[in-house]
């Protein structure tokens, strides 16, 4: 006798709870919040940075500096998916990366997301102490999740270069770096390296993403060369009210930079993103303090740096302390970089002498790093344990093992920057060999005209070629204006 069809299910395949579409594992909730918080953070880098950078930098490389974040976000974007991201959170080739593989295949991106490198055992090496990450939701949320952190990290590091590097150099830089520095820190401390199962704190990419891109930006700075003379000299932003609406993209997607690193909608969640705001106002108002006490004038600029240093510090913390220390943590970094940039970047020579352009080194690594330390004097025991692989962790101030977690952090952080200093090296080195670093010095005197054919405003200033025609005064960027015909679209206007 022919077995009777199933009965008839009115509700589409869709909706179905157990169907393909809807696995038994799915929560919808943690699914929803982690595509949101992974928009927020690509909302940060497109367009907040891409905004940003093209404002805060000079009329002349409005346009460059903006295209230069703009591809970046979309190269890493077909690089991880290409092979970067197994890279990062696949099964363990060394105890620092990776194996490399694609992202792309159904079977793997539909199945409940796991790291497969993550399951923490005892010291025995057999009796699990923490069971391996599985989020409950597919692996095609995971691997966009950290997309928008790798893609944020390399335009990060595209503000130590701004106003000289050479776009060829830049789009094979990208690929390079993605490939043999980000991932060794994001498999090292994330995704079930070293670093993670000794029991490193880096919530959300103090590490990772803040001081890897300080350091290696200021090592790319260091190799590429300075901007010129005059843009040493005078660089002033060409858009101060656009400065601070991508910065204000910036600050607020923070709460999914921040608040979606649980991999779920959970009460460590939400304590994140409380931090995160707390520390980033403190830093905010410290800095901009800082600036009237000793300059007699509240600098915008500052205040945005400031901002910008609070969000850094509390990103490798931001789960795991409590609200009191997010406040110290501001406090710190609204005055340590503060102190960085405004007097030790001047009076020591190796940081005068490698023009990094917007002061990625303080912003990113000075506070990441501080962020780093300061999460193992802090970190919260209870907090710990809704999130840390290693049981019984805890910052300093609560004794027990606490010392040693400041000792774990430090050694994590000279980790970091260890492998960029050297790696991020290594790639200028190579590719100085096929395609010069830096633009010709005809580049440099002119700008977007000359690199790109196209210009910010259609108005006469910094960078446009003197046209007697139509303007009474020379414009100092000239004297190579004929080897470069206009031929961006404000020209035709």
């Amino acid at each position: 006798m022919a077995a009777s069809p199933p009965p008839y299910n009115p509700v589409p395949v869709a909706y179905q709870g157990g169907a393909g579409a809807v696995p038994v594992w799915l929560n919808k909730g943690d699914n929803a919040w982690q595509m949101v918080a992974a928009t927020l953070v690509g909302l940060q880098s497109v367009p907040g940075l891409v905004i940003l950078y093209g404002s805060i930098v000079k009329k002349k490389w409005a346009v460059n500096s903006a295209f230069m974040a703009l591809y970046a976000f979309a190269a890493v974007v077909i690089c991880w998916v290409s092979w970067a991201y197994k890279m990062s959170f696949g099964d363990k080739l060394l105890p620092f990366w990776g194996k490399a593989g694609p992202a792309l295949g159904q079977k793997f991106l539909i199945n409940q997301a796991a790291l497969p490198a993550s399951t923490h055992y005892f010291s025995d090496h057999k009796t699990v102490e923490t069971a391996e990450i599985t989020p409950w939701y597919p692996m095609a949320t995971m691997v966009w999740f950290q997309c928008v952190f790798a893609a944020i990290t390399l335009i990060l590091l595209a503000g130590s270069v701004l106003g000289r590097m050479n776009f060829k150099a830049w789009m094979m830089f990208v690929p390079l770096w993605l490939t043999f520095s980000y991932t060794v820190g994001a498999f090292s401390l994330w995704g079930g390296g070293f670093l993670f199962h000794w029991g490193v704190m880096d919530y959300s990419g103090g590490y990772v993403i803040h001081l890897s891109s300080g350091i290696a930006g200021f090592t790319t700075a260091y190799w590429v060369g300075p901007r010129v003379k005059k843009d040493r000299e005078r660089f002033p932003p060409n858009n101060v009210l656009l400065v601070l609406a991508g910065a204000g993209l910036l600050w607020m997607g923070w709460a999914g930079f921040n608040g979606g690193d649980p991999y779920a909608a959970n009460t460590d969640s939400s304590m994140a993103v409380l931090n995160t705001n707390i520390c980033a106002a403190t830093s905010f108002l410290v800095w901009t303090w800082l600036d009237v006490i000793f300059f007699e004038k509240p600098s915008v600029i500052g205040a945005v740096q400031g901002m910008i240093t609070g969000l850094v510090c509390i990103t490798p913390a931001a789960g795991l302390v409590q609200g009191w220390a997010a406040i110290v943590m501001g406090v710190m970094s609204g005055s340590v970089p503060w102190f960085t940039m405004m007097i030790v970047d001047k009076r020591w020579k190796l940081l005068s002498a490698v023009d990094d352009t917007l002061g990625v080194v303080h912003t990113h690594a000075v506070a990441g790093f501080l962020g780093g330390v300061l999460t193992g004097l802090f970190a919260e025991p209870e907090l710990c344990a809704l999130f840390l692989p290693v049981t019984n962790s805890r910052g300093g101030v609560y004794g027990g093992s606490g010392g040693m977690q400041i000792l774990k952090q430090i050694v994590g952080a000279l980790f970091v920057i260890g492998w960029n200093i050297v790696v991020t090296s290594i790639i200028c080195l190579v590719l100085r060999c096929i395609v010069p670093l830096r633009m010709p010095e005809e580049q440099l005197l002119i700008g977007d005209d000359a690199v790109h054919g196209e210009e910010a405003y259609a108005l006469w200033g910094d960078g446009e070629k003197y046209d007697v025609t139509r303007h009474e005064l020379c414009s100092d960027d000239t004297s190579h204006a004929q080897k470069y015909p206009s031929s961006g679209a404000t020209q035709v206007v």
